[in-house]
């Protein structure tokens, strides 16, 4: 490989965070150019050696002097050496982003039930401390980019919100339909505990965000039936259904009387279709009892007494039953 007399790197858009100099192969009296949010870093058997911010440097044995001390370069002149040049960039990125590969199983005990919550946000991060950072992420990787960085952290990232986002459902703080009301607080617990995991590998994270908590489209139904049934439920609650039934059962007598050609004088009676089912008391019960207003016949109040009388005699009404209604009849006279 061709000796080089200038290193640098024009990068051509701000997505790379690192970037390896495609030639190991450098000579005393080269000049390394930095630029601005930049710095340059020497790679030699695995160790991070010399840094250099920006600017442009000639390399001597006098500002090399790690590199010096390991390969013992000679003074002057353009001898080879061999070394890895990582360019580092610097500068502050704030729209990484983050989000759930899967969704996160939590029990919500606010519903009653587990649920599946997906999660994203955005991220920022500055890298504060090249040495560190090239070593324990780059590794032996040629270039790094936002992508490269984020497998790297996007683990602790999600950790971090897991946990904070199970203890926060689980303990009722916040339902999963409630949890926008705790973003900030979420955000600000998961990234202290972030922010400490990141400044082992010399990274500062710079902001955390999260845009959505949320439950797939499948799940949200399922919850959304549920809650229909329960309001479906806590409104009959509060009807009198016993009552009502009790009515209903009643109508259904006399309706199978009706229709029954061997039942003696009631079936006849009210086959032949008297309607005493609201000048009646059970007619009258059933008339409050589902709420429909009892209507009027235009039989005499004399054949109103007889029938009644008969529904007395046959053991359909009481006599309690009996004698309200006459009195009541009587009144209307």
């Amino acid at each position: 490989m061709a000796l080089v007399d200038i290193i640098k790197h024009e990068a051509p858009d701000d997505t790379l965070f690192v970037w390896k100099h495609p030639s190991s192969q450098i000579k005393v009296g080269s000049q390394l150019v930095v630029g601005e949010g930049q710095q340059a870093i020497f790679v030699k058997g695995g160790q991070a050696l010399d840094c250099f911010d920006p600017g442009t440097h000639t390399l001597i044995t006098g500002n090399i002097p790690l590199l010096d001390k390991i390969i013992n370069l000679p003074f002057g002149g353009d001898t080879p050496f061999t070394a890895e040049v990582w360019f580092v960039n610097t500068t502050v990125k704030r729209d990484l982003k983050w989000g759930t590969p899967n969704p996160i199983p939590l029990m919500d005990t606010a519903l009653g039930f587990p649920v599946s919550v997906r999660a994203f946000g955005k991220w920022g991060a500055k890298i504060t401390d090249v040495r560190s950072f090239v070593m324990q992420i780059v590794g032996t990787q040629s270039h790094a980019d936002a992508e490269k960085v984020h497998s790297y952290f996007i683990g602790k990232i999600i950790e971090s919100l897991t946990t904070f986002l199970g203890r926060t459902i689980a303990s009722g703080e916040a339902s999963i339909l409630q949890i926008a009301s705790v973003f900030s607080g979420l955000s600000d617990a998961a990234a202290t505990e972030i922010m400490i995991e990141f400044e082992k590998f010399g990274v500062e994270l710079v902001n955390f965000d999260i845009e959505s908590i949320n439950l797939p489209n499948e799940e949200m139904e399922k919850i959304q039936a549920v809650f229909a049934k329960t309001l479906e439920a806590k409104e009959l609650s509060k009807t009198n259904i016993g009552g009502a039934y009790t009515a209903i059962k009643s109508f259904e007598v006399l309706n199978n009387a009706a229709t029954n050609q061997n039942d003696g004088t009631v079936g006849a009676m009210i086959g032949a279709g008297i309607g005493l089912g609201a000048g009646l008391p059970i007619g009258g019960q059933i008339g409050q009892q589902i709420n429909i207003p009892a209507t009027p016949t235009t039989d005499s109040i004399g054949e109103k007494l007889r029938q009644l009388k008969i529904l007395l005699d046959d053991g359909l009404i009481t006599q309690e039953q009996f004698d309200e209604k006459r009195n009541k009849l009587i009144e209307d006279l």
